[in-house]
């Protein structure tokens, strides 16, 4: 005779202690659940709504500098720091976790025009419009001590940026030329030069440190490999590049801020077009930084905003603007991927969340479930009419609006003209040219 006993094992159903939750065993079968759907959506629904209504995105403005700022610089080991440089010559430390400056040093005459950290945290170098390189302690003077830099070199033209090597102490300047620097010597070790015309900013490459990038006034982007004494390629763009920022986890990537209000991220190894064309502000785009992931960067403009971009979307999932914002001269990402600094005109250092409606301070392991559960809905639903709206629903600034429903106007000008001509004109002698290949004048190697 067959006896079939039913078995359970009490670790699915008994609490270890008191604390721990109940567990309640659940039957996933669809047939027993027929509004499991309608339910999820409702809950989908609910968390965009909460999303919206918790995005308060501005931490605190640090006030000190008397004039517009014009760089930043992040320290490469510690999170808590970062550095600004004013156009009055001023430069400042400022510790994020108290929200002060913490030092502050005249560093030059006229603008502070670049500034970068070396690599191991020690000292960071500044350049300004009176033709000098500056190395300066990162720990202040002792007591009695005059606040003097390390070292002084003084170059024969104005430096507009620099940048230092990721791994070796070794920097770049940037103004005339790009030149390459050794930390010993007050002469550079080579000087690259491609055109005739001033270079704006320079930037290393931070997984094939050998790289380096820069843009000039005449249009052009130009990769130079440091192991070689030419440089390697250019990019001309149908309008100049302000800076450019590599992509901190895949080597060959880099997005550049353009004056054509667009950004570009082109793969260096196929410059005939870019790989997305990322298109919102209405104004030059002045900065661009990557978060420390390398899926998202953030942007600074001229039209008083900055607007976060995932690198494979070619318009911004957040835009942060505070009704005194000026100008929006440079921007950075914190190593942490939490935070954004932004310095403008009006003399303030502004700091953001990276996620407008993240919950700062620390999260019970409930709170953690309940907003992966929601993230995962709101996911799953994303494409639904009513959650999209809400979720990509942005109040801006009437200056912005406006210009946004000017250009949209002109951009369908421009499409109707170009359908017209096509029209009326001899079959392929009107070419359809990409969005994407519309703004590369040429590539030369």
């Amino acid at each position: 005779m067959r006896v079939k006993v039913l078995s359970r094992n009490p670790d699915d159903y008994v609490r270890e202690t008191k604390l721990d939750l109940q567990r309640v065993p659940r039957n996933y079968d669809p047939a027993l659940h027929p509004f499991e759907v309608a339910r999820e959506y409702v809950r989908a629904l609910n968390a965009t709504k909460l999303e919206r209504v918790f995005a308060k995105p501005f931490l605190s403005s640090l006030d000190g500098h008397r004039d517009g700022v014009n760089c930043m610089a992040k320290h490469p080991k510690s999170l808590s720091t970062v550095l600004s440089g004013a156009c009055d010559g001023e430069v400042k430390i400022w510790n994020l976790t108290r929200r002060q400056c913490i030092r502050t040093i005249q560093a030059h005459e006229g603008f502070v025009r670049g500034m970068c950290a070396r690599f191991c945290g020690t000292s960071f170098f500044t350049v300004g419009d009176d033709k000098t390189v500056k190395q300066w302690k990162m720990e202040g003077p002792e007591y009695g001590e005059e606040e003097e830099p390390i070292h002084t070199i003084l170059g024969k033209t104005v430096y507009t940026g620099i940048d230092h090597h990721w791994k070796e102490p070794v920097f770049a300047t940037c103004g005339h030329q790009v030149d390459i620097w050794d930390e010993q010597r007050t002469s550079p070790k080579c000087s690259l030069t491609w055109g005739f015309d001033s270079i704006s900013s320079v930037k290393f490459n931070p997984i094939e440190t050998y790289l380096l990038g820069s843009c000039a006034s005449d249009r052009n982007i130009v990769l130079y490999d440091m192991r070689k004494s030419t440089p390697l390629k250019k990019v001309i763009l149908s309008m100049r590049t302000n800076t450019l920022c590599w992509n901190p986890m895949e080597a060959f990537i880099f997005t550049a801020a353009n004056e054509d209000y667009n950004l570009y991220t082109f793969d260096m190894r196929f410059l005939e077009s870019p790989v997305m064309v990322h298109m919102d502000h209405v104004s030059a785009v002045l900065d661009v930084d990557y978060s420390p992931t390398g899926k998202e960067f953030v942007s600074a403009s001229f039209d008083k905003s900055i607007r976060i971009f995932p690198v494979d979307k070619g318009h911004s999932r957040e835009v942060y603007h505070t009704k005194r914002m000026q100008h929006v001269i440079t921007v950075k990402w914190t190593s942490d991927n939490k935070y954004i600094l932004c310095g403008s005109d009006e003399m303030n250092i502004r700091l953001w969340k990276a996620n407008a409606s993240e919950k700062l301070g620390v999260l019970a392991p409930r709170e953690k479930a309940a907003m992966n559960y929601n993230q995962k809905l709101k996911e799953k639903f994303q494409f639904h009419p009513q959650i999209r709206r809400i979720a990509q629903h942005r109040h801006l600034p009437k200056s912005i609006y406006c210009q946004i429903k000017e250009q949209r106007i002109m951009r369908e000008a421009r499409r109707r003209k170009e359908l017209n001509r096509r029209k009326h004109s001899k079959p392929g002698s009107v070419p359809f040219v990409s969005e994407r290949k519309k703004h590369i004048v040429a590539v030369v190697k």
